[in-house]
């Protein structure tokens, strides 16, 4: 059996893959990573099917010792990572032996680290998924966060394997951007016609009030033309409520199924990644697009994921999962 021991759990990680999907309308989030792209790309180091269950880490990152050898890719924020108290490149392939310790400190950037076993993390499925939702204590380990003496089951590490390291192509400077974009809400007539000026041409900055289901920001109000209440609606990772207090909230991986705020707009997919990646204090702005352009985005992104990946026994499968995300 291949297993790693955790040495001391860090802030808060999780087992998390792409989510939990076709159970909304019976109340149960979707949950999942709240950064896919660096999940797909752990995962691309060590030559696993790109939703495969990840560990994600939040600000400070776990230590662990491997009880067998096996192959680690790490992304996300620009965390110090340690193998054996010798430092080693996030975002390259990383080759580990029994008995090794592997250590992850703080971040200069960002907030959030993935982690990816070669053959994954051996959890069982809830409902399709191997995300833990803490709110509801299910899926992931023990439907818990990650605690010190935990013993996690991994795949096997495969007997041929290429080293491999994450292009700054699809790095693009991420954990540096300002803008996030994002599309009109359905609710746009719950709003006053300045409202929209003040929205997009306003900083906003992360409150400590952000977590992994939304992210309550701090800066201008945004004034309702009546009530802020509408009936209860369908919301969506990035949907942006404001509620009466006129400070918007944008919902994360672990939101609810349905809100009853008005919900002025929805962070563009694409971006969804970058805005996971803010920490208590960081600023950024708005900027509104259309679907039109947001799909081209996504499109595009899609492309390179599948370009990534095309090299791999996984080919046909990224080409189907491709085509799903985009309506996704």
């Amino acid at each position: 059996m291949n297993r790693i021991k955790i040495v001391h759990p860090g802030l808060l990680t999780t087992v998390q893959d792409i989510g939990r999907y076709g159970y909304q309308s019976y109340g149960v989030p979707v949950s999942g990573v709240m950064d896919r792209p660096s999940m797909y790309l752990a995962n691309y180091l060590v030559g696993n099917q790109m939703t495969e269950a990840v560990l994600e880490f939040t600000l400070m990152g776990p230590g662990m010792e491997f009880l067998s050898d096996t192959l680690v890719g790490i992304t996300g924020a620009n965390f110090k990572i340690y193998l054996n108290d010798e430092e080693v490149s996030i975002n390259e392939t990383i080759e580990v032996k029994k008995m090794d310790i592997l250590s992850i400190r703080s971040p200069s950037k960002g907030s959030r680290g993935y982690i990816a076993f070669a053959g994954g993390i051996n959890v069982p499925e809830v409902m399709g998924s191997k995300s833990t939702y803490l709110k509801g204590g299910y899926g992931g380990y023990k439907g818990r966060k990650i605690k010190e003496g935990d013993l996690i089951e991994i795949g096997k590490k495969p007997s041929s394997y290429l080293f491999r390291k994450v292009s700054d192509e699809f790095l693009n400077s991420r954990l540096d951007a300002d803008i996030i974009h994002c599309i009109s809400g359905p609710d746009f007539d719950k709003f006053t016609k300045n409202s929209f000026d003040v929205f997009y041409n306003s900083e906003y900055t992360v409150s400590s009030q952000c977590d992994r289901m939304g992210f309550r920001l701090e800066g201008e109000t945004i004034e309702h033309a009546d009530n802020a209440d509408i009936i209860s609606s369908p919301v969506q990772f990035g949907s942006i409520q404001v509620p009466g207090n006129g400070k918007p909230i944008v919902l994360m991986a672990d939101r609810q199924t349905t809100g009853g705020y008005s919900r002025f707009g929805c962070v563009a997919s694409t971006d969804l990644g970058i805005l996971s990646q803010k920490k208590p204090g960081d600023k950024f702005k708005f900027k509104e697009i259309t679907i039109d352009h947001a799909q081209r985005n996504l499109n595009i992104y899609c492309d390179k994921i599948g370009r990534l990946f095309e090299n791999t026994q996984t080919k046909r499968w990224v080409r189907n999962f491709a085509n799903w995300l985009k309506w996704k």
